[in-house]
């Protein structure tokens, strides 16, 4: 199966804290440098459970654009798309329970434009996934909506991950319009970004619970037991493995993503 995803590879800095920050001074942590982005982090996954990756992403050619993209086709991941400028970076931090905040310069990722997608990076596509980042603001959200044109006319299906609450609430109205106009077959979701939406939207519906595992279809999936260490990128382990096997898969993807530093497998 080929997934091709598309949206974000950026630089990731995940410094994990081993004591609270303290205003001018220095406190304690375990760092990560390394490939991320919701649409890479996908991607790597899919590859690392068996399927095949194809990541479509505006990204880099400064030397932490070379990384990002050195790391992820060392991966088994194939990237195409336009190289240029500077790529973005994500620093998460993380606390003593897992849980992390990210600040976020997505670089030249959101200036993908719709006639830079070519037909090419969707043959023998059997399913588009595409970062909820990228509908956010334009020219990113036009050149996502030909994608999913184009992995329609491919006979691929087609998911969405919703990304930032807060920033779907902003411009709720633009986001749900963007979606319709996609039309996905699966949206991939916490609750919050689904009611930061401006309406309804007709779809699957995967709900991120966390520790309280996923809701598809009305019915409850438990979170797969484990140690929890950092939940960066648990949501996208979880897409890649619900779009490769269904929730069960993509529920021990997550448990085995959070067990670790890091987004990548």
């Amino acid at each position: 199966m080929l997934v091709c995803s598309l949206g974000d590879l950026l630089l990731d800095v995940i410094v994990r804290l081993e004591a609270p920050l303290a205003p001018g001074d220095d406190a304690p942590a375990a760092t990560l440098v390394g490939a991320g982005g919701q649409a890479a982090n996908v991607a790597a996954w899919v590859v690392a459970l068996g399927g095949r990756a194809r990541l479509i992403a505006k990204h880099g050619s400064d030397p932490a654009g070379r990384l990002c993209a050195g790391e992820l086709t060392a991966r088994g991941v194939e990237l195409v798309g336009p190289r240029v400028g500077s790529g973005g970076v994500v620093v998460s931090l993380v606390g003593a329970g897992g849980e992390r905040t990210m600040a976020s310069d997505r670089g030249v990722a959101r200036e993908l434009r719709a006639e830079e997608v070519e037909a090419a990076w969707l043959v023998g596509c059997d399913a588009l996934h595409v970062s909820g980042y990228t509908l956010l603001e334009e020219p990113a959200a036009a050149a996502a909506e030909r994608a999913a044109e184009l992995a329609r006319e491919a006979g691929a299906r087609v998911s969405v991950d919703l990304a930032s609450w807060s920033a779907i609430r902003a411009r709720g109205a633009e986001v749900l319009a963007r979606l319709e106009r996609i039309a996905p077959d699966v949206v991939f979701a916490s609750e919050a970004e689904r009611d930061a939406l401006a309406g309804s939207l007709e779809a699957r519906w995967v709900l991120k619970r966390g520790a309280d595992g996923i809701l598809v279809d009305g019915r409850a999936y438990p979170a797969t037991a484990g140690d929890v260490v950092d939940t960066t990128g648990a949501g996208d382990a979880l897409a890649a493995g619900f779009l490769l096997g269904g929730p069960q898969l993509g529920l021990e993807a997550a448990a085995r993503c959070v067990a670790k530093l890091g987004s990548l497998p």
